[in-house]
């Protein structure tokens, strides 16, 4: 990140926009009145700021301010068509970290899905899962253990959900979960667009002793309406992000990160 500019010093368009995404990075808002105090320019100058890098996508716009790009709402159809070699390089790396005799919570999500496929047929362990697609896909496999947890079935998502869900949820002790990322930033933490399932993997995370975030790129930074929780819940991540700036404010929360 570049160092903080002297007040008065940012005289460019393009300079502007850049201070405000990276102090939108690394404190998760911004507040129009802040940045015109702090960049002295005028608040005119800074919602058009905004606005401007609101239409190009890269921010959301709120009263007063803005938030981190808002992840999109993709059906799960379409989600499957979405970053196909990423999902394989994340899905391989986390169906590698499942180990024989182990209790594994499995959420719902198109990488999450992917497991299934990398998953070794020597692999003997016991998967718990909301999602009926991840269920079907391991019928087959000769010595996993398969509990699909009950509930009310989300359509769009795919997954169960509910009271039934999360009460058979909080009575298992789990190795490991997988927790389904919709959208991650490092200071907002992990947000969903249901409130029901954010309900449901916050029960995941916490039963569970390590709790892992399969993610592409493209979803973090990003915020969705629902909060899970802070990333440093996660453990680990798995991502096809390289990027030592975009990874590094979740290794300071601690948080293990693996690289496909």
């Amino acid at each position: 990140m570049k160092p903080e500019p002297e007040a008065g010093q940012i005289a460019l368009k393009e300079e502007r926009h850049q201070y405000i995404l990276e102090l939108l990075g690394s404190e998760g808002r911004v507040l129009a009145a802040d940045l015109s105090s702090r960049y002295r320019v005028s608040e005119d100058t800074i919602r058009r700021d905004l606005r401007e890098l609101a239409s190009s996508g890269k921010i959301q716009r709120v009263h007063g301010g803005a938030l981190p790009r808002r992840a999109e709402a993709v059906p799960f159809e379409s989600r499957q068509q979405i970053d196909m070699e990423s999902k394989i390089g994340i899905a391989r790396a986390a169906a590698d970290m499942i180990r024989d005799g182990q209790v594994v919570l499995i959420d719902g999500g198109t990488t999450n899905l992917r497991i299934a496929s990398y998953l070794s047929r020597e692999r003997s362990a016991t998967i718990v899962t909301n999602s009926p697609p991840l269920a079907l896909a391991l019928a087959d496999h000769p010595k996993l253990s398969v509990l699909m947890l009950g509930g009310t079935f989300l359509k769009e998502e795919r997954v169960t959900t509910g009271i039934e869900t999360i009460r058979r949820v909080e009575s298992i002790r789990a190795d490991l979960c997988f927790v389904g990322m919709c959208s991650l930033h490092p200071e907002v933490g992990i947000t969903v667009g249901n409130q029901e399932e954010a309900y449901v993997k916050q029960a995941m995370i916490g039963a569970s002793r390590e709790v892992v975030g399969p993610i592409s790129l493209g979803k973090m930074g990003t915020s969705l309406p629902y909060l899970v929780g802070p990333a440093s819940r996660l453990t680990r991540l798995i991502t096809d992000a390289s990027d030592e700036d975009v990874l590094n404010p979740y290794r300071s929360q601690g948080i293990e990160v693996t690289s496909t």
